[in-house]
């Protein structure tokens, strides 16, 4: 994806993905506790989460020890060096989350993606936090777009939650104008969230409400009251950089998060 100088209307986002090399599974572990300090320490963020990956690409209750990952969004830093760092992975990431985490990751090797995003639509709260800011629920935008859609989920439905997702995830690979996707979580089981890319907003719609799997699980969390939480954001994405496994995922499709 190239980039050219952007002016931002609103606050603007990162999600980086982290794979760590094998046998270093533990350091990866380890990094979400140290880098709570920095980033709560970091004046520039707004807001961010650590979060673990599944082995797929979607909500997984397996784990993939190996990747991790942080989002964070925050207002636009000064326009003319930022333009610049979006042409450098390792300085943009120092920008973003500080020496401290971007040099964790060039310590360990780690192979690293990231996503440069700006919230255009959506809905909903993370802990209990409008945390991308006062968003429109529709925009007439139909370009490439990052979907994030969060939830916790309740204790109790936890059973009726797993049941139901594996249907729609094994069906996202073949939907029209998908790109890739990425499962990702604070907490395994219980607070889960899919970042997906695709080519428009009217694939993703026809995905999410002509496919019947997924319309079903749409109603039944409506009807069972599943989530004491739920957000869905779209993003305008706005410049990627690196790989994961080798390639950039938006040129894998589907993206095999399980080998």
């Amino acid at each position: 994806m190239s980039v050219k100088k952007h002016v931002f209307s609103s606050m603007i986002s990162t999600l980086t993905i982290v794979r760590y090399p094998k046998w270093l599974a533990w350091a990866g572990f380890l990094s979400m506790a140290i880098f709570r300090l920095p980033l709560w320490l970091n004046p520039n963020i707004a807001f961010w989460k650590l979060m673990g990956s599944g082995k797929n690409g979607s909500f997984d209750k397996t784990p993939d020890l190996r990747q991790w990952a942080i989002i964070c969004s925050y207002s636009p830093i000064d326009q003319t060096p930022f333009d610049q760092q979006l042409h450098h992975h390792d300085l943009l990431l120092k920008q973003v989350y500080g020496s401290f985490i971007a040099g964790w990751w060039q310590f360990w090797r780690c192979e690293k993606w990231t996503i440069i995003l700006e919230a255009i639509e959506g809905h909903g709260t993370w802990d209990g936090k409008e945390v991308f800011g006062k968003l429109a629920k529709n925009t007439d935008y139909n370009g490439q777009i990052a979907i994030l859609t969060r939830a916790t989920i309740r204790l109790n439905k936890l059973k009726h939650f797993w049941a139901n997702v594996a249907s729609v995830a094994n069906r996202l690979n073949e939907a029209n104008g998908f790109i890739c996707s990425f499962g990702i979580g604070e907490i395994p089981w219980v607070k889960q969230a899919t970042f997906s890319l695709w080519e428009s907003k009217t694939s993703m719609r026809d995905f999410a409400y002509k496919m019947q799997e997924h319309a079903t699980v749409i109603q039944k969390t409506k009807k069972e009251d599943w989530y004491s939480e739920e957000m869905f954001i779209r993003f305008k994405p706005i410049k990627t950089m690196g790989t994961l496994k080798g390639v950039d995922p938006l040129k894998r499709k589907p993206y095999l998060a399980n080998n």
